[in-house]
């Protein structure tokens, strides 16, 4: 198993120096009580938007806190398109756009006003090997540029190798699919999914492949998950397990709480969401890894699918790590994602990412890999997180909006794999994401058949 090269450029230790009652065109400033923000452009990405301390000007160090404004994922292809030259464009930079005021907007247009552009040249040139700083320093900016008395704005610039594994579905989770792995121009089979609907009597969580002392024990159903019978509208039964090329079952996701309808709707709600359990084969049985909760978000702008994804550290019944807690818009779809380290900001993809880390502690990674494995094929994998000392991009997966043909694409960094459960439980954790769309589909629209107990066409 190769990687993909991809670079994680950043952009961080934002701050700005202005004198006191530093004139603008339309106002006089007080940084010390009106807020600043600014908007990061990349050219064929969505622009991110940060807040600015303010420093003192009389400050000549650099406080020792180090914030993380904004993060950008480049692919080669990407790579590519920024370096692309043509007469009407010129080398790849990044602009920041500083404004005074806050970054609230009414009817589209924002309060702020605009202090200051800051372009910083990037040359991407083999970043895919080796860490590149573009700027670390304080930049002159404003009207009087290069003046004593002018605004200064200090920023990093950086930008760091991150490759990582790309998988994706051949199919739409529910129908089966084979999962490739792909490296360039090649894809190769890694991976099959077998998606189950068992009847609402059957609460063993048994996968056909597995043999009958492999299924999970009950204690897991009654610790993670909920044995609730209710009348009325919900949705259960349903579980992907993930093979690999030999056919033995490598990761798993079933849902272990129903997605129930609110009482008088239709809705699955955010005070009773329903959930996954992504699991893992280990001694004989089936482990804990992971645990996916999802629900409907309400209506207007922000009517989509909410989520939070928590890891259970060494498969114990304690209370579980938080990684990931967002939306994505039910109409267009967007990424799950998971990035420890990260700040919020809003996002493409319909939601705010609030990925973070709770917890942590000393544990050893998982056993021995198979020969087919990165660990086997490579320098990679060092450690799982949360214990690794790195931090940065975990995984990410494609999510098509409602009534669309989803067949999701995971990236997965090298950081975080050393064998082919590592792989697959991500895997199978966005199928449990993409699969969550559907099960908390608005209970008077139509299901599809293969999502369907007893052939039942509605939710």
């Amino acid at each position: 198993m190769d990687p993909c090269p991809f670079i994680r450029l950043t952009i961080g230790n934002l701050a700005l120096k202005v004198p006191l009652a530093a004139k603008t065109t339309s106002s006089v400033v007080h940084p010390s009580s009106s807020p600043c923000f600014c908007k990061i452009k990349l050219k064929n990405f969505p622009p991110q938007t940060a807040a600015i301390p303010y420093i003192p000007l009389e400050t000549t160090q650099f406080p020792e806190i180090q914030t993380l404004a904004a993060t950008f994922h480049l692919s080669n292809s990407d790579i590519e398109r920024l370096a692309s030259r043509s007469i009407f464009a010129s080398k790849p930079c990044l602009k920041i756009f500083i404004y005074t005021g806050r970054a609230g907007a009414a009817c589209g247009v924002h309060s702020g006003r605009l202090l200051a552009k800051v372009s910083v040249p990037l040359d991407l040139a083999g970043t895919q090997s080796k860490p590149c700083v573009f700027h670390n320093g304080w930049i002159a900016v404003g009207k009087g540029a290069g003046k004593a008395s002018s605004a200064q704005f200090h920023l990093n610039v950086k930008a760091e190798p991150d490759p990582r594994f790309v998988f994706q579905f051949d199919g739409e989770p529910e129908c089966s699919p084979q999962v490739v792995q792909i490296q360039g121009n090649i894809r190769q089979p890694v991976f099959s999914c077998k998606f189950s609907c068992r009847n609402t009597g059957d609460r063993t969580m048994r996968s056909r492949s597995l043999p009958p002392e492999t299924s999970v024990p009950r204690s897991w159903l009654n610790t993670f998950g909920s044995e609730r019978e209710r009348p009325g509208k919900e949705r259960k039964g349903w579980s992907i397990t993930v093979h690999d090329l030999s056919g033995s079952p490598v990761a798993m996701a079933s849902i272990v709480t129903p997605f129930v309808a609110s009482p008088g709707t239709d809705r699955v709600s955010r005070s009773n969401p329903g959930s996954w359990l992504i699991l893992r084969p280990g001694d004989g049985t089936w482990k804990p890894w992971g645990r996916l909760e999802a629900w409907r978000e309400r209506g207007g702008a922000t009517d989509g699918l909410g989520y939070r994804f928590e890891l259970i550290p060494d498969g114990s019944s304690g209370a579980g790590i938080v990684l990931a807690e967002s939306t994505i818009s039910s109409h267009r779809g967007g990424k799950f994602s998971i990035e420890l380290g990260s700040s919020s900001s809003s996002s493409p993809t319909g939601g705010v990412n609030r990925s973070r880390s709770r917890g942590g502690g000393s544990g050893s990674g998982s056993g021995a890999s198979p020969a087919n494995s990165p660990r086997g094929s490579g320098d990679y994998g060092y450690g799982l997180w949360p214990w690794s000392v790195y931090k940065g991009f975990v995984m990410s997966a494609s999510v098509e909006g409602e009534g669309k043909c989803s067949k999701p694409c995971v990236e997965v960094s090298v950081q975080h794999v050393s064998c082919m459960e590592d792989a697959a439980s991500y895997v199978a954790l966005s199928a449990a994401i993409d699969l969550s769309m559907d099960a908390c589909r608005l209970f008077n629209q139509r299901m599809r058949k293969e999502l369907c107990q007893h052939g039942e066409s509605l939710g």
